[in-house]
Formats: C-alpha cells, structure tokens, sequence
C-alpha cells in the first residue's frame, strides 16, 4: 500500500459516498414503486394504454429536465446543495403521489419527484468520482447501482406485502387509502433520512477549487486523503483549469465549432443503456408476467426475484471494476443482453394467445423466466452501473456538470420514449416484435463500445481529455 493510502480516511469516503448514495436509493424507488401501482392507476383515473404510459412515464420527463439542468445548477449552487433540493423534492414527491385524485395531479406530483431523480442520477456519481481516490473509484461508484437496485428491490418487496395485505394493489389497507397509494407513501422514509444525510456530508474539493475556496476545499481533502495528497490534488485541480479562465458553461462542450467527441460518447452510452428496453422490466414487470398468464401476486414476487439478481449482479462488479476495467464488462453484458433478448424474443413468437388476448407460454414459460433474470443479471452486471460511473469521471474537470447535464438529458429522455411507448407496442405489434426492437440495440451497442468507449480505469480526473 502506497502511502497516500496509507493516510486515507478511507472510513470517511465511503460513509459519505454511502449518503450520496442514499439519492440513488430514491431513484430506484420512485423508479419501481410504479411497477406495482399501474392496475391502481389506471382504475383510479381510468386510463387507456397510451394515458397509462403516461401515468408511468411523465416523471421521466422530470427526470430528461432534471439532469439537463443539474450541470448548470451544481456549477451554481455546488453538489451538496443541488443533492439538498433534490431530496426536498423527493419528500414532497412522494407524499403527492399518493394523495393526488386526477391523472393531471398524480403527474404533476411525478414530474416534481422526477427533477429530484433526475439531478440526484448525474450529481450522486459525480459526487463520488470528485471525492474518491482514483484507485477505488470505481468500486466506490458502482455503490450508486447498488443502492438504485436497492431502492428497486425495496420497492417491489413493499408493494408485494402491501398487496398481499390488503388483498390487491386496488384494494383498501389502512385508514380508508388504497394500497397503490401507501406504495407511494412508504418513500417518505428514506427520502427524510437522505435529507437529513446531505446536512453532514461535505461539498465537493473540486468545486470548491472552481469557486475559488481553496481554504475549505484543502480541508476537505485533508480529511479524506491526508495533508501531502492534499495539496498534490489541489495543484492538479488548478492546473486542468488554468487553461480555461472562466466558470463552466454549457458552450464548452464546443471545441472549434464542433462537439466534442467525448460529448458523443457521453450521449451514446447513455441512449444504449436505455434502448436495450432494461426499464420496461422494472415499470411495467407486473404487466407483462401478468399478460403471459401470472397472477398479479406471483408477478410481484417475479419482480422481487428480479431485484435479487441485480443486486448479486452489481455486487460482481465492485469487487472487480477497478481490475478489469469498464469497458470489458460493457461487451460482456450488452452480448448476454442480445442472446437473452432474442430467446424471449423466440419464447414470446411462439406462444399461444388466451381469449382475453393474454400469451400462454406452456412449457417455455421457465425458460423465459430464465432468460428474463439472465436479461436483468447482464445489465447490472455491465451497462446499469458503468454507465454512471463512466459519466461520473469520463468528463474534464470544466465540463464534467455540462458534460453529465447533456447526456443525463438524453437518457432520461430514452428511458421516457421507451416506456410511454412500451403499452402502445404491446397491443399493436405484441411482445416478441417489441423486444426483437430492444434485441438489436443491445447488439448494436457492442459495436458502439468497441469503436468509440477507451478505459477510464485508474486515471486521475485531472487526466480526463475531453
């Protein structure tokens, strides 16, 4: 062990990289907790498919706003503070949801809840990426996933009891509400529990630099890293800015008239880790087992069973990301992605149909529950968690808010066009035809990382070229 490590308060980075994380929990839980609430939905403000969509999808278009304005906003109010507002937003979000009587104010609510997602999806791994040394930053990082898969299988476990309890998300629990409505409400908990977190945790050292507070900033880096590191980071902050003379701004992610290549591979990470269809198993993962002929209960505990595997998924990563990189763990998911894909795609083709329009699965129905968890196991495994951890540390210091502004924007905005549009391919062109659609954008990112991804592992921030 070198011996900056040796002076590492390595207890302090990961208790305040974990309260950062407490966003990513959010995340997955405002992101799942629908999952179990759209039968609810839809009888409570009576919603065909394409309203049903939107019910599920509008806090994505909170989340696109969100992220596109967090670059700007962390630049302005810092990461601790944008991350403060966020989990205001989270607190009123969920309480909203869950009283709202009209589609408009249940969306209203949603957007609200999906600007705290969005910024807390951008700032949380940047947060970690700007106080973690370099040597575990991607293992540090990668907590985000994990707290997101978290937030995911806490969510579909809460709506699975609380549907057992009352007998059905429709149906009444406690003090005349309707079970869907206490699926939104149990999030209250953890989002005061993040408010209350983000009060302790320090701002980051390298916005603190940008802001010329390099007292406090040193401060800071002597408590995490120790006294000679230190003053070395603060030198090095300094110096990938001298070069710039002015405070980030949007316009530069433009170098001589034209877009930075690493703005292009920001967007196309981010636009495949929503294309390959991983969130219409997590929003509508109760409809679709429902539509291959589960009960509403076992589809839930589907989900439950879903949320198991990405979290050993993600588990697999920290323990090796920052041996064997980023980019060999995006190939290896997005191939198992593509032939789990096309099974489902064959399972789906060949199935039979049930007078209400359901599939019948038969005997492939274990093979597509196989493949479902494969599916979701590769994702985590790969694009779920580096795809933030990449966008956390891929950019230069002075474009890394604008820079994750940019592509946040346009993975929200994937991940909305994906899900409004899931109920609308299911009643025209059916399942099989839908996932052959994510199918090929899963085979289509292979080559996308191979040709345009380089290795981000163990490299400075400072070292980032844009």
């Amino acid at each position: 062990m070198n011996n900056n490590s040796q002076k590492e308060n390595l207890l302090f980075i990961v208790l305040i990289s974990m309260a950062a994380t407490i966003g990513g929990f959010l995340f997955g839980f405002d992101s799942g907790v629908i999952n179990g609430t759209v039968d609810g939905l839809t009888m409570a403000f009576k919603a065909k498919s394409i309203g049903q969509g939107f019910n599920v999808a509008s806090m994505l278009l909170g989340c696109a706003v969100g992220a596109f304005a967090a670059g700007t906003l962390a630049d302005l109010l810092g990461r601790k503070g944008l991350l403060v507002i966020a989990s205001v937003f989270f607190v009123i979000s969920a309480w909203g949801s869950g009283i709202a009587n009209s589609s408009a104010e249940f969306i209203f609510y949603r957007i609200l809840g999906g600007l705290a997602v969005g910024a807390a999806s951008v700032m949380a791994p940047a947060y970690i990426a700007e106080i973690a040394p370099a040597r575990m930053r991607g293992s540090l990082a990668t907590i985000q996933q994990i707290a997101i898969i978290f937030g995911l299988f806490s969510a579909f476990i809460s709506n699975y009891f609380l549907a057992n309890a009352a007998g059905g998300s429709t149906q009444v629990l406690w003090l005349d509400y309707q079970t869907w409505r206490w699926m939104f409400w149990v999030e209250l908990v953890p989002a005061v529990i993040f408010f209350v977190c983000l009060l302790v945790i320090p701002e980051s050292p390298r916005f603190l630099v940008i802001k010329g507070k390099h007292k406090e900033a040193k401060g800071t880096l002597i408590k995490l890293h120790g006294e000679d590191q230190a003053k070395q980071t603060i030198d090095e902050i300094e110096k990938s800015l001298t070069a710039v003379h002015h405070q980030p701004k949007l316009s530069d992610l433009m170098s001589g008239g034209k877009v930075r290549t690493i703005v292009w591979v920001g967007v196309g990470l981010a636009m495949f880790q929503q294309l390959v269809g991983i969130n219409v198993v997590f929003y509508y993962g109760a409809v679709l087992w429902q539509a291959v002929g589960y009960s509403e209960s076992d589809s839930l505990m589907i989900n439950v069973i879903v949320g198991a595997v990405s979290i050993i998924a993600c588990v697999i990563t920290i323990s090796l990301i920052d041996k064997l990189g980023r980019r060999p763990f995006l190939i290896i998911g997005s191939a198992g992605m593509t032939v789990n894909l096309l099974t489902l795609v064959w399972v789906f083709a060949n199935a039979g149909v049930a007078e209400n329009g359901n599939l019948i699965l038969g005997g492939n129905g274990t093979l597509a529950l196989i493949s479902a968890n494969a599916y979701v196991f590769f994702f985590n495994l790969s694009w779920g968690p580096i795809m933030w951890v990449m966008l956390g540390e891929m950019f230069p210091n002075q474009i890394r808010g604008s820079g994750l502004a940019i592509a946040g924007f346009v993975q929200w905005t994937a991940n909305f066009l994906i899900t409004m549009t899931f109920p609308i391919m299911l009643t025209s062109i059916g399942l099989a035809s839908a996932y052959g659609f994510y199918a090929l954008c899963a085979l289509l990112s292979v080559a996308f990382v191979v040709t345009m991804v380089k290795e981000t592992k163990g490299k400075t921030l400072e070292s980032m070229q844009g």
